[in-house]
């Protein structure tokens, strides 16, 4: 079963107008509308956020709008400009989350995120970090998942807030609550479907189908049958013009496994004949399967270094062809190079010269094709005294940048993402405790050592100003190691709680 993201971004003329280099940008505090024409009227056509606040919408004459809010910034819309940039989104969103992408004018993208998903973590975290990605570059947006674009677009025009995840398989239930403009009908008959005593989808649901066709015509049959997935509705994905791409077309449609991966192994040739001609590696490799019944299946795999080894990209991507579903029959299979950067030729390494170093670069593409990118990760250190903010998460082949932990003061082996609180007998403010009950197990201290007190980040948050922790390393009875702290010095109670807290356990 497919799955379509649709990403609806309800600013998009004015955001893109907001991100203008230089003195061209609007005020960024100042509420902003486009305005177009409407036959002889000028009419407001996008609005931000602060223009809607202030009780601004959509299709309300210019000369209202600018009397209703002091101040109002007015642009002139212009489409072209606002289609040109919705492409190159389209294009950003292409290299970096599926490799079917379309721009759905005038304010949306649609995806068709089967076989790309697994990358990022499943549908749900997919979809949050493009609406986090997007809103740190100030465009904001909405997103939806649906089994069918259709259902997907209006999910995310009138359900999402700001994202929602339709469950497969879902049918016709969850767009029984949405008003008949989510169905993308001509403004005109939802008007005139709304006379008749319309206002819901399920209000269409519940009557017979072939009446309404007769009076309202073949686009209102359409548009229903589209969102309920009873018609087809083919993305037809944008492709940058500098695109590396090879095809291959069959005079007899091919639907065996076996058939489908020898294929796999001439196109992935082929490809890195093409890449190597332009010293280029592969980073995102899209294979798109055109089936006879004008769907396209789709695969992405990516890489964590750039790759020009036909034998491994083909490897990676015949463990995906268990999700291709061939239908009837596959007319043509297209295999193109989405994300491809410089790859130098290199010297291999001799044991007169030097000592090799250990290429993991395969076993970490193979892991992160099958569990997600976001699984196969390194810890890298970070700068900070706090002991759970002094380490982070980097993708595992990234370059070693020479930073380290501080090695005066020893660490635990395994450190706890969220401190435990415990019960803990000390004598105030600076001795360790002499027993502790964690968990449920009451557990009596041999030795101690400490404490180190560490200071939290005053200058990152206020609350932070005067908090301070007093950390020991401890030994208990059974000879088990464990890194506790206190909230506070012991005395003042503004330093903190005062609470005690495990955060570690040494091997």
């Amino acid at each position: 079963m497919s799955r379509v993201v649709s990403l609806y971004l309800p600013a998009w003329p004015t955001d893109r107008l907001r991100h203008k280099a230089g003195d061209a940008a609007p005020p960024a505090e100042a509420p902003l509308v486009m305005i177009g024409r409407e036959g002889n009227r000028r009419v407001v056509t996008a609005a931000d956020a602060a223009a809607q606040a202030a009780g601004l919408r959509l299709g309300m004459p210019a000369a209202k709008a600018q009397v209703l809010v002091p101040g109002l910034i007015v642009q002139d819309a212009d489409p072209a400009a606002d289609a040109e940039a919705l492409e190159l989104l389209a294009l950003w969103v292409l290299q970096r989350i599926a490799p079917i992408v379309a721009p759905d004018p005038p304010d949306g993208i649609v995806i068709d995120s089967t076989g790309a998903d697994h990358l990022h973590g499943g549908e749900a975290a997919m979809i949050e970090t493009l609406i986090g990605r997007l809103a740190m570059s100030g465009v904001t947006a909405r997103a939806a998942v649906a089994d069918t674009w259709g259902a997907a677009h209006a999910l995310a025009r009138f359900a999402a807030e700001p994202a929602i995840v339709a469950p497969p398989g879902h049918g016709a239930a969850v767009l029984d609550q949405l008003p008949l403009a989510a169905l993308r009908l001509p403004p005109g008959m939802g008007a005139d479907l709304r006379v008749l005593g319309f206002e819901r989808v399920r209000d269409l649901l519940a009557q017979p189908r072939a009446p309404l066709t007769l009076r309202f015509g073949p686009e209102f049959a359409r548009r229903l049958n589209q969102a309920l997935g009873e018609l087809s509705e083919p993305i037809e994905p944008i492709r940058p013009p500098d695109l590396i791409e090879v095809r291959r077309a069959f005079a007899e449609p091919i639907g065996a496994a076996e058939t489908i991966a020898r294929y796999i192994g001439k196109l992935t040739t082929q490809l890195c004949a093409a890449l190597e001609a332009k010293g280029l590696g592969v980073r995102r490799l899209d294979l798109l399967c055109h089936r006879v019944d004008a769907r396209v299946e789709a695969v992405r795999v990516g890489t964590a270094q750039p790759v020009r080894d036909a034998r491994r990209l083909t490897r990676l991507l015949c463990d995906q062809i268990e999700k291709i579903d061939p239908g009837f029959g596959i007319e043509l299979m297209a295999l193109a190079a989405t994300t491809a950067e410089p790859l130098q030729r290199r010297q291999m390494a001799s044991d007169l010269i030097e000592i090799a170093t250990p290429d993991i670069s395969d076993l970490v593409d193979t892991l992160a094709n099958r569990v997600g990118e976001r699984a196969i990760y390194r810890a890298a250190p970070v700068a900070s005294d706090v002991p759970e903010r002094s380490v982070c998460r980097i993708p595992a082949l990234s370059p070693d940048t020479g930073a380290a932990w501080p090695s005066h003061w020893p660490r635990p082996a395994r450190l706890f993402a969220h401190p435990e609180c415990i019960e803990a007998i000390a004598l105030l403010p600076d001795h360790p405790p002499v027993s502790f009950t964690w968990r449920g197990v009451r557990r009596r201290v041999k030795r101690a050592d400490g404490p180190e007190r560490v200071h939290a980040e005053w200058w990152k948050r206020d609350a932070e100003l005067a908090a301070i922790r007093d950390y020991f390393r401890i030994e208990d009875q059974t000879g088990e190691r464990y890194w506790i702290y206190r909230a506070g010095n012991g005395e003042d109670p503004e330093t903190g709680s005062h609470l005690w807290y495990l955060h570690g356990v040494f091997g």
